[in-house]
């Protein structure tokens, strides 16, 4: 399964269908390995009219040390992450023009056994220091991860983790984060996608926060991200296991980065973006 969602300014969210057409085998730092900043191709696009994404990626960073959380008994996610990604290309809208496209992303590698509902949900954000050399890895890059299964208590985990020119320079583990929220996204900014996802008899939206600020402090060092929702789409996918639709928000917004490490100062303000995913609760 997979799914191309974009937004454009003036045009708002857009999504193939589940079906979306992609390479038999996508675009991958972790299951292609090659070369730092050697492009390859990702193309991906609705079956018919519609989105579609035809760009070069190329890598400019080194991933995290991989990290894993076991709940539920028997159950575990993996998660392994590299900001600095870098795209060059065409995009098509859903109005059907073309236009260039230079895109700094983040790419991660997931694996393990789960289901919903014992995962529960999860929190996921990253942001790229943009002011950088624009074909070099960003300045900076900070990528965070919050974890919340339903059972054993003590499963919540979570890590922050902080890049510079392309290597990561600390991690913060769960026990030194704070997430903090205020206010909530306004139901009118959210918007379901794909179109399908109206056959899965979804129920209303969870509400998603406005303001997410996380905090992170390891002896001298420490790390805020403060993050503002301007707009979301919401992902509604089919459950394995129930016949529970969950959820994956996906949200837009500005991000301020202030950040201590090893006695250096850093800070920057951008665009992010921040993922709230659960649901498929019976």
């Amino acid at each position: 399964m997979a799914i191309l969602l974009v937004h454009e300014q003036h045009l708002g969210w857009s999504s193939t269908q589940f079906n979306a057409d992609q390479p038999e085998v996508p675009w991958s730092a972790f299951a292609l390995p090659h070369p730092h900043h050697v492009p390859r191709p990702l193309r991906i696009a609705a079956r018919s009219a519609g989105p579609a994404l035809d760009v070069r990626l190329r890598r400019t960073s080194r991933p995290c040390t991989s990290q894993c959380a076991p709940f539920a008994g028997d159950q575990h996610l993996r998660w392994q992450s590299e900001p600095g990604v870098l795209g060059t290309g065409t995009l098509r809208l859903s109005d059907g023009r073309e236009q260039e496209t230079d895109l700094l992303g983040y790419h991660e590698r997931v694996r393990g056994r789960w289901s919903w509902p014992e995962l529960g949900g999860w929190v996921f954000g990253f942001v790229n220091d943009p002011s950088g050399d624009p074909d070099a890895a960003p300045p900076s890059a900070v990528v965070f991860t919050f974890l919340q299964p339903l059972h054993p208590p003590e499963a919540t985990s979570g890590s922050v983790m902080l890049w510079r020119h392309g290597r990561m320079v600390r991690h913060f583990p769960r026990r030194t984060m704070q997430i903090a929220v205020q206010d909530v996204l306004d139901r009118d900014q959210v918007v379901l996608v794909p179109p399908l996802a109206r056959t899965l008899g979804t129920p209303a939206a969870a509400m998603v926060p406005r303001r997410l600020v996380v905090t992170a402090h390891l002896g001298d060092d420490r790390v805020v991200l403060d993050f503002h929702a301007h707009t979301a789409a919401r992902i509604a996918n089919p459950s394995e296991t129930s016949l529970h639709p969950f959820s994956v928000h996906e949200t837009l917004g500005s991000c301020s980065v202030e950040a201590i490490i090893g006695g250096r100062r850093l800070a920057f303000e951008t665009r992010g973006i921040v993922e709230f995913a659960g649901g498929a609760h019976d």
